[in-house]
Order: structure tokens, then C-alpha cells, then sequence
């Protein structure tokens, strides 16, 4: 008899429950359970597959179908019905299961038999862990009801596993958490490390699935959504009524904590056997199910909040804070869905590495890697779910690979990887306070990036000559409210303090695109890296541009003052920009503050059009920047984000380094200071090419400086030079093999 009420679904948990705490292997308790579900559901077949790696599904424990196909029978991610299952977290019912579209026949199995078909996923919280299948002779559709049993029973089956209750001797079934895995990403920032995990926001574990009183985990679940709503009531009642953008994101988050949706959900779920933390974490996996296929940012935000919320309920429910105690290792690598730039700076300098499974290459965590000069991976889906505190945990920055619990070969061989780095380090130390002069006599000037006071103390022990971009933006990111303009004052005038005379380049606020504003309303963009950003903002909300200008400018107070304006597209916005700053230099002068001694205005060239832009423009900046990530990307059509695309691309490619060839040929004509500033600039066989075609000025991460000058110091410009002609001549598409051979020769 199938479980039509919700009675009868509370039978078939207790009796899952008492499968489980039986004594015997994981395989012995697999096969009574899949026998008491295919009785109590009334069905012949009850199968479930489990993941064997990321792509594979293996047929664990079966009732019904040929025994000898157990641990034999496996089958792709989306492959077959059961396949599509896992891949959509979809359950799938149908009548005539061989009708359906991607059946696929398994003749190990013997199912061709049976018509009836219901699949439904096992997951926790966007982790696919495998899919619970039941099938019959008889051909018919299964009630809601009964689909939403099997769903109930797949959670706790997916709670059980992660507790460690079902394990075996089938490398499927061995326990999670302690297997070793390998996780591919994106680069954010560069380098190496080896440390132990140390969890930003600890999962909670549900401990107790299955609801012995439904009545009293009701009681639960109602006290605990009182305090939930009462904490997001403090927090609406703490924000500024004049902050309405953030106000208007915490009345969503309001508006989620008292849905009545949500709430009668969650109940049905305790109704048909759950307990109450168990019912939360229900909804909130189907949540994140839901998450990964929906292509709507608006509402990918929207259900990110109601898995904020939800994680917050379960710390109620469970007691589970986010202080769990664990003590944060010497060499911690820190591990976080995300991070806000705030949070991340509490942490200090002392992480040995970062890895999130969302993030991008441009985001405030990333800024702060690369100032700080750690390894960061973003992107490494599934890692917060896999993690442990205290795992032992490889991060390899240049490849974008990151392994959890390695081998002993792997930890081998990452290690003498290390050494050899760190010996190539040594050679930098004596050449420190030399300059980058070549074999042909050209000085390149090497400046360093920076974006926190943390980094100044960088300047000097790197050998860097100056800060050739300070990143303003931090600042306002790590603020809830727009900061006053006395506190931006204080801080430039405390890093021109560090800078010791050396130059500073302020880059004014560059936000938009994945650098956003807490406080500030994120315009719905389909494409924000071309979007409302960087000096378009300052444009439009003058207000805010105004106030960090007066800000340097008395930071200054009569001292040098250099300042760059981001992301210029076209001569007009630059003009524009620098009027707003000699209208400030005035109306500072008639305030009777102390003027800049010295005033350089310039201007990032990081799209295309610029470098096409009118002679007047080149003569007008008193100096240009080319910004070469972002120039990079839109050259190239090819975003930094993508990894599919972005590797194909490479920055010694024989026509972007003709585009720098006529950027650094447009200043030398009307004699504009030009320098290269990005990721690339920091590699020292770029930087070689840049410095062959004609650049004279690099800035770049403190760390790679040294690299950089060691390279520069034993090469022959004129003969990088050509070596990159004659590959242009050839008609190769990119030098790097070419340069890379040239240096093989010099050795």
C-alpha cells in the first residue's frame, strides 16, 4: 500500500531509522533499506545509485533488480533517466518509463520489466550525492503524495550518508570527507600553498533527521522563526533611513523570513516525518537546487538570501554558531562560499591562501589577495560542502587547482615544487635595491599595486620604485555607508606618509561590474563588465567624485598629488573628469586650504577605443596607464571570467603587442609618460616583451618585482625585439615560443 497520508510516511521514516541503527555494514543497511521502501511504497524495485566521482553514478543497493548489477551498473552524469535525475536535481515520474526521452536500457539490470519509473535526487544543500529510484510493473503515474515521501526519505538518506552511517567496503561507499579530491577553478591571484582547511562558516550537521513529536518540532521551528525575525528586525531598525538601496535589500530579507510559503512548507515537511532542522535544511537544498539552474541574477540573489536565511535558522535550532571553536591553524587556507572585502580583512595577512566557490578575478576579495600576495581560487564548486576544518589542503594558484586530503605522491611532488620556488626567490634579494636596467642600458621603472595600508610596508622590502596604482575602491567596499570625506583625507595622507616622497597613483573609485557597493543599488546589467562602472559612476553621481577629490587634495596638503581616472572610453569623459578636479583645486584654493605642489592627472586606457582617440587627448593627460586586464578582454572579446575563452588568448599575441606598439608610439609622439599596469606586468616574460615594444614603466604585485628586475637585468632589449619582429614577420600568432626558445639560447 503506497503512503498516500501522512501517517503512513511517518511509518516509512521510523522504519528507515530502525533499518539504520541495526548493526552491519553500509552495504547490509543499503539493502534493507531499498527492501523496506519497495514494501512500504508498494513497488517491486527499489534501486539507489550513488556518486562515485563527479560524473559518475553507481548502482549501490537494489530490491528487484538483478543483484549481480550492484557496484557493476554505472552510468554518466544526465545519462539515462536516472542520469538526468542527478543532473537536473529533478525527480521524474512517468507511466512508460522505455517512451521516455534518454531512457537508457540496462540489460545487466533486468528492468526492462517494469514501465513505472520514480526517480528523485539525493542532495544536501546543492551537493549531489546520488538518486533514489522505486519502479513497478504496472504502469501508472505516482500520486504527489507518494513523490513527496520519496523525496522526504531521499534527505534523510542524504543526511545518513553524511553522517558517516553508510560506508563500506565499495570505494562508492567509502566515507565522505575522508576521500581524496581534486578541485579545478579559476585563477584570482597566482602562487602556491600547502596549509590545513580552516572554514569561514562551518556547515551545520543535522544530527537528528527524523522527528519523534511532530508537535513539539513544530513548537521548535515556530520559537526559532521568532528569533530569526526578530534578529532581521534589529538589523532593518539599525540601518539609516536615508540608505535606502540597503534598506531596500534587508525589506527582502524581511520579506523572505515572514513568508507563509516558506513557513507551510517546512511544516508539511515536520507533518511527514522530519524533524525541524531537518525540514529546514529540505527546503533550503531545493533551494539551491533550484539556484544552479536559474539564469536570472535577480533571482539567483533572491534565493541566496533564503539560503542565508535559512543557515540562519538552523544555527537557532541547533546551537551550531558560526564561533564552533575550532582554533585557526598557523597555516590556514581559508575556505568560504564568498567573502565580503570586511570580513576577509579581519582575517589579516596571516592566511597562506583563499579558495571560494563563487567570487571572480576582479571582486574585492581578489584585490585584497593580490595585495596581501596570496594564492586565491575562485569558482571551486562543491568545496564548502567536501571540507573539513584541519584537512589537509594543497593550492596550486598557477594552474587553478586546489587538492583536499592529497596523496602522498601528490603532497610529493607539490612540494619540491615549493622548494624550487622558494629558492628562486633568494636570487631576488641581492638585486633588491638595484635598478631594472637592461643589458642595453634601459631602466624600466618597476612600481608596485596597492589598495590597503597593509601594503605600503611592501614598497620598500620589494624594491619597487613607487605605487604605480592605489586602489581607492576598498575603502568604500568594506563600509556600510558612504565613508566621510575628513576619513578618506586622513588615510591618503597616512599612505603618502608611508610612500616616504616615493610617487603615489590614485586611481579614483572603480566600482561596477563584480566590484559592488553595499549601499549603493546594483543596476540590473546583462553584461555589468560592460556596463555602468568605474568613471561613468563618478560622472553621474558627482557628489561622490567631488568629495574623494577634495579629500586628496587635502590629503595632499602641499605635497605632490598624482590622480587617475579609471575605465575612459573616449576623450570627452576624460576632459570632463579633469575639469571636475581643477574645479576643486579652486574651490580648495578659495577655502584657503593648501594646494598639491605638483598635480599630475592621467588617465587608465583600458578599452580599445581610446588608444584610437583624438592627438588632443594624448597631449591633455599628464600621463596614461594601460589597464591590461580589462584592455586585454574587450581586444580580445574574450572574458576574463571564462575560462573556456580566456586561455585561448594570449597577451604575447602578435596583434595585441602591435597594440601596445602604437599606444606606447601615440605618447612618444607628443611625449605622454606611459606605463603597463595588471596581472601581466607581474610576469616576467610579458613584462620582457612589453619592455622590447617600447614601454618603460611596469606596475605590478609587490611579490613579482623581484622576478621581473631579475629578468630585465640579464637581457638585451634590441635582441627581444627581434626575435618578436622576426615572429610577426613569419607570420606567427603569438612570440611566446619564439622568446621563450631566445631565452632557452641565452642560458
Amino acid at each position: 500500500m503506497a503512503p498516500s497520508t501522512e501517517s503512513e510516511s511517518r511509518k516509512l521514516l521510523n522504519r528507515l531509522r530502525d533499518a539504520m541503527a541495526d548493526g552491519g555494514a553500509g552495504q547490509e543497511r543499503l539493502d534493507r533499506i531499498t527492501h523496506l521502501i519497495a514494501d512500504s511504497m508498494g513497488t517491486e524495485v527499489c534501486s539507489i545509485y550513488l556518486f562515485r566521482d563527479n560524473e559518475t553514478l553507481e548502482l549501490c543497493a537494489t530490491e528487484g533488480l538483478n543483484a549481480e548489477a550492484v557496484h557493476k551498473t554505472r552510468m554518466r552524469l544526465g545519462e539515462g533517466l536516472v542520469g538526468r535525475v542527478a543532473r537536473n536535481s529533478r525527480a521524474i515520474n512517468t507511466a512508460n518509463a522505455p517512451q521516455e526521452p534518454g531512457f537508457r536500457f540496462m540489460p545487466e539490470t533486468g528492468e526492462e520489466i517494469f514501465s513505472s519509473f520514480l526517480g528523485v535526487p539525493i542532495q544536501r544543500l546543492g551537493q549531489r550525492m546520488g538518486v533514489l529510484v522505486v519502479q513497478s510493473k504496472a504502469a501508472r503515474s505516482f500520486s504527489e503524495d507518494e513523490i513527496y515521501a520519496l523525496e522526504v526519505v531521499a534527505m534523510v538518506l542524504a543526511e545518513m550518508t553524511e553522517l558517516g552511517a553508510i560506508i563500506g567496503d565499495s570505494d562508492v561507499l567509502t566515507p565522505l570527507h575522508r576521500r581524496s579530491q581534486t578541485f579545478r577553478g579559476g585563477i584570482g591571484q597566482e602562487g602556491n600553498a600547502e596549509g590545513r582547511v580552516f572554514l569561514h562558516d562551518p556547515r551545520v550537521v543535522v544530527t537528528n533527521p527524523i522527528g519523534d513529536d511532530p508537535d513539539a518540532e513544530m513548537a521548535r521551528l515556530r520559537d526559532a522563526i521568532k528569533q530569526l525575525r526578530k534578529s532581521v528586525d534589529q538589523m532593518l531598525a539599525g540601518e539609516d533611513d536615508d540608505d535606502s538601496d540597503h534598506l531596500q535589500v534587508l525589506e527582502t530579507y524581511r520579506m523572505f523570513a515572514n513568508s507563509k510559503g516558506w513557513m507551510r512548507r517546512m511544516e508539511a515537511d515536520i507533518a511527514r516525518g522530519l524533524s525541524a532542522e531537518a525540514a529546514v535544511e529540505k527546503e533550503q537544498s531545493e533551494a539551491q537546487a533550484r539556484l544552479r539552474s536559474v539564469p536570472d541574477a535577480y533571482i539567483r540573489d533572491r534565493l541566496e538570501d533564503l539560503n542565508d536565511l535559512s543557515n540562519r535558522l538552523l544555527r537557532i535550532l541547533t546551537g551550531q554558531g558560526s564561533e564552533t571553536g575550532a582554533e585557526r591553524p598557523l597555516d590556514a587556507i581559508l575556505i568560504a562560499r564568498n567573502i565580503g572585502p570586511g570580513e576577509l580583512l579581519e582575517y589579516g595577512r596571516s592566511l597562506k591562501g583563499i579558495v571560494l566557490e563563487q567570487g571572480s578575478v576582479g571582486s574585492h576579495a581578489a584585490i585584497i589577495a593580490r595585495a596581501w600576495a596570496i594564492p586565491l581560487i575562485i569558482h571551486a564548486e562543491g568545496i564548502t560542502t567536501e571540507a573539513l576544518n584541519g584537512d589537509q589542503i594543497l593550492l596550486d594558484g598557477d594552474e587553478g587547482v586546489v587538492h583536499l586530503r592529497p596523496s602522498d605522491s601528490v603532497t610529493t611532488a607539490f612540494r619540491d615544487k615549493l622548494a624550487m620556488q622558494a629558492k628562486a626567490q633568494e636570487r631576488y634579494t641581492c638585486i633588491r635595491d638595484l635598478p631594472a636596467e637592461t643589458l642595453c642600458g634601459t631602466t624600466i621603472r618597476l612600481d608596485m599595486n596597492a589598495g590597503l595600508m597593509a601594503d605600503l610596508p611592501s614598497l620598500i622590502g620589494s624594491g619597487a620604485a613607487g605605487v604605480g596604482l592605489f586602489r581607492t575602491e576598498l575603502q568604500f567596499l568594506i563600509r556600510s555607508k558612504v565613508p566621510r570625506r575628513g576619513d578618506l583625507a586622513r588615510l591618503y595622507a597616512r599612505v603618502m606618509d608611508a610612500a616616504q616622497d616615493r610617487r603615489v597613483v590614485f586611481r579614483t573609485l572603480d566600482i561596477g561590474s563584480d566590484k559592488v557597493l553595499p549601499y549603493m543599488k546594483r543596476p540590473d546589467e546583462p553584461n555589468p563588465a560592460l556596463g555602468w562602472r568605474a568613471i561613468r559612476v563618478g560622472l553621474d553621481k558627482k557628489g561622490i567624485m567631488r568629495m574623494q577629490l577634495q579629500a586628496l587634495i587635502r590629503a595632499a596638503n602641499g605635497r605632490p598629488l598624482t590622480v587617475m581616472f579609471p575605465f575612459v572610453a573616449q576623450f570627452e569623459e576624460f576632459s570632463q573628469a579633469r575639469q571636475m578636479l581643477l574645479d576643486e583645486m579652486e574651490r580648495e584654493k578659495h577655502l584657503g586650504h593648501a594646494l598639491p605642489a605638483k598635480l599630475e592627472i592621467g588617465a587608465m586606457l583600458e578599452t580599445p577605443s581610446l588608444a584610437f582617440a583624438p592627438r588632443q587627448f594624448f597631449e591633455l593627460t599628464d600621463f596614461i596607464s594601460i589597464g591590461g586586464n580589462d584592455l586585454k578582454q574587450f581586444f580580445f572579446a574574450a572574458d576574463r571570467e571564462n575560462e573556456q575563452v580566456r586561455r585561448r588568448y594570449d597577451t604575447l599575441n602578435v596583434s595585441f603587442l602591435s597594440l601596445i606598439e602604437m599606444i606606447v608610439k601615440r605618447c612618444d609622439e607628443v611625449g605622454t609618460p606611459l606605463s603597463f599596469c595588471g596581472e601581466d606586468a607581474g610576469r616576467p616574460i610579458e613584462a620582457l616583451c612589453f619592455a622590447a615594444m617600447g614601454l618603460r614603466s611596469l606596475s605590478m604585485r609587490p611579490a613579482s618585482v623581484g622576478p621581473v628586475k631579475h629578468l630585465l637585468r640579464k637581457s638585451d632589449l634590441t635582441q627581444v625585439r627581434e626575435v618578436i619582429e622576426t615572429a610577426r614577420e613569419e607570420g606567427q600568432q603569438t612570440v611566446r615560443k619564439a622568446v621563450l626558445e631566445w631565452l632557452k639560447a641565452q642560458s
